[in-house]
Parts: C-alpha cells; sequence; structure tokens
C-alpha cells in the first residue's frame, strides 16, 4: 500500500513534471522512510548554489583537524603577491566567506561584461581573473556586518581550500565530504559513462540550453549530482550523522549571521521557520542556464526534500510546500533570501 508520505512526493514529481519539457527528480526523507519520484534516479544535473553546501562543509572539515581556521584571515591562503581587499580595518575570513557577509560583490571583477550573457558565461573565470580581479575589488560593506550574497567569495572560498591543500576543488569535495558519505555521482567534472546520465537543461519555455562549466568559480556552482547522493547529503543533515562528519556538520549550525528576523546564513546554508510554528528548516537553492535545484532539511523533524530539474521553471515553492506538508506544518516558507537571476545563475 502507497503511504500518505510516498503519495506527497509523487504528487509533486507529476506536477512539476507535466508543465515542462526537461527530466525532474523529487526526493524526500522523513525519519527512516525514503521516496523517490520522477525520472530515473540515476539521471544527473547541474545542481547550481547547491553546490555551496559541499564547499562549506569542506571548510568545516578542515577547520575541525585544524589545517585552517573558520576565523582565518583569506589573505593568509592567497599568493603573497595578492591583497585580500578589506573595510574599515577589517579581512575577510573564511567564515565571511561561507556565510555571504565579505562584502564581495556577487561576481568577479573583470568577468562583466565579457562573459556574463555568453550561453556558457562562466567558463572563461579562471583563478587568475579571479585573483587579478581582487587588486581592483573594492568591498560593497565591511566584513562581518551585512549579509550580501556573493558568488565570487563562495568561488574564492573553493579555489583558496584546493590551493592551501595542494588539490583542486573536484578533488577536496570528493576526500573531505562525498567519499566519507559514499556518495558516488557528485563530482565537477563527469566521465563518459556520467556525462550520458546528465539530464539535458532547458529554458523556461522548453528550449534545449547547453551545460555550464564555471571553471576556478566552481565552489559556488561547480557540481553535479544525484537525488540519490543529495539524499544521502540530508540525512547526515537530520541525523545521525556518521562520526566523520559530525562534528563539522554541528559547527555549520553553530555558525550564522542574522539577515533579518526570519532568516540567518550559516556556512551553506539559509535557515528560516515554517509559519504556523517554530519548525526550523535550512535549505539552499541552485540556477544555472538550464537547472533548478532544492535541497531542504528540518532536523528537529528528520525530514528533507531534494527537487533537481533540467527546466529553469522554478523549484523553490514546490519543494519547500512539499517539506512542510512532510512535517505537518502546512504550506511552506516564502522565498528564500537568495534569488537566482537568470541573467548571472548559480
Amino acid at each position: 500500500m502507497t503511504s500518505h508520505f510516498d503519495e506527497l512526493v509523487r504528487r509533486t514529481a507529476e506536477r512539476l513534471g507535466a508543465r515542462q519539457r526537461g527530466a525532474v527528480v523529487v526526493g524526500a526523507l522523513r525519519g527512516d522512510q525514503s521516496a523517490l519520484h520522477g525520472a530515473d534516479p540515476g539521471t544527473l544535473f547541474e545542481i547550481g548554489s547547491v553546490t555551496k553546501t559541499f564547499t562549506a562543509l569542506a571548510l568545516a572539515q578542515l577547520t575541525v583537524r585544524g589545517v585552517v581556521g573558520l576565523h582565518q584571515p583569506l589573505r593568509d591562503l592567497l599568493p603573497s603577491d595578492i591583497p585580500a581587499p578589506e573595510r574599515a580595518g577589517q579581512a575577510i575570513t573564511l567564515a565571511h566567506l561561507a556565510c555571504h557577509t565579505s562584502g564581495l560583490p556577487r561576481l568577479p571583477k573583470g568577468l562583466l561584461p565579457r562573459g556574463l550573457f555568453r550561453s556558457d558565461p562562466y567558463a572563461g573565470c579562471t583563478g587568475e581573473l579571479m585573483l587579478d580581479g581582487l587588486r581592483r575589488t573594492r568591498l560593497r560593506s565591511v566584513p562581518g556586518t551585512r549579509f550580501r550574497y556573493s558568488n565570487l567569495g563562495a568561488g574564492l572560498l573553493g579555489l583558496a581550500l584546493a590551493r592551501h591543500t595542494g588539490t583542486d576543488y573536484d578533488a577536496l569535495v570528493q576526500a573531505e565530504v562525498c567519499r566519507p558519505l559514499g556518495m558516488t555521482d557528485t563530482r565537477v567534472v563527469l566521465d563518459p559513462a556520467r556525462t550520458a546520465r546528465l539530464a539535458g537543461g532547458h529554458s523556461r519555455t522548453g528550449r534545449p540550453r547547453p551545460p555550464w562549466h564555471l571553471a576556478a568559480l566552481a565552489g559556488a556552482g561547480g557540481l553535479h549530482s544525484t537525488v540519490p547522493d543529495l539524499l544521502t547529503l540530508a540525512r547526515a543533515q537530520i541525523g545521525p550523522a556518521p562520526e566523520e562528519l559530525a562534528e563539522a556538520i554541528a559547527l555549520t549550525r553553530t555558525t550564522a549571521h542574522r539577515i533579518n528576523a526570519r532568516a540567518a546564513s550559516h556556512p551553506g546554508w539559509t535557515s528560516a521557520h515554517l509559519p504556523r510554528g517554530r519548525q526550523r528548516i535550512l535549505f539552499h537553492t541552485g540556477g544555472t542556464g538550464g537547472y533548478r535545484s532544492l535541497l531542504a532539511v528540518a532536523p528537529e523533524h528528520r525530514a528533507a526534500v531534494v527537487i533537481l530539474n533540467a527546466s529553469t521553471r522554478p523549484v523553490d515553492r514546490p519543494g519547500l510546500d512539499l517539506l512542510a506538508q512532510i512535517i505537518g506544518s502546512g504550506p511552506g516558507p516564502g522565498p528564500g533570501p537568495e534569488p537566482v537571476p537568470a541573467a548571472t545563475g548559480v
């Protein structure tokens, strides 16, 4: 017999799939239960800014082991000839990058207008371009004082951590997050077998869209993944967490910057409360040229929702509504503080 929980997930997948071209997969957890509906579970998608959850967890893992410090200045991880911008004498720390409180602009200096409106707008964003652009970057606010969403900040964090540990971003995420959790399909670069499982992206009107390559900005949105892999990450978040990651996950929860009365920014997450109750959820959305994504967890209720969509039709409202229904709280919260502008994505 199909459970009410499974039926909620199935209906969400059917509603999303009926309105568009492009594959969609919806997965959910509630306690020890799980449900998954839509396209083949092995289908890969670009996950856009959900990547930032991985970047932040890698930072937390390295912090727990003493490789870096959460409040260590970014300048410590940069080449000696690259100055990190400051304001009012305040240096950017790694925590500022993870929580979007660095004051950095949304995009790297030098990227506009050359690449923004190309079909693959970030492909030319090399590490040299990002680091050289820091010489000419002026902070929009004093680090640590204001939430300003920055793909540049998240990309710099991923780049700096990878270089500091003598590897690249893809290998960093594999070592710090994916292998400890047994996630086999989450990576930046896809081999031929996984490329064959990548869903083709589509615009809101159903036109095919080419894949994006985030280059050195990969820490902001360069990962591909599947719903089963992201449900594995979600299960670690709702607990009990694997021993190897438990302290790092706890660190991402206790580090926070208040955005407004309803929301706060954590490394890799935005937290908010569902209406008509005190249920706190953590979530992140993502979007690239032909994809949209959502990862949302309710730790106190041991529930989670993942949606991956090979279309630019939004999934945050259907996904948050599904999570609210799963935990019995009615409609979900309004859109979070992180919109995904069509032109810039991630």
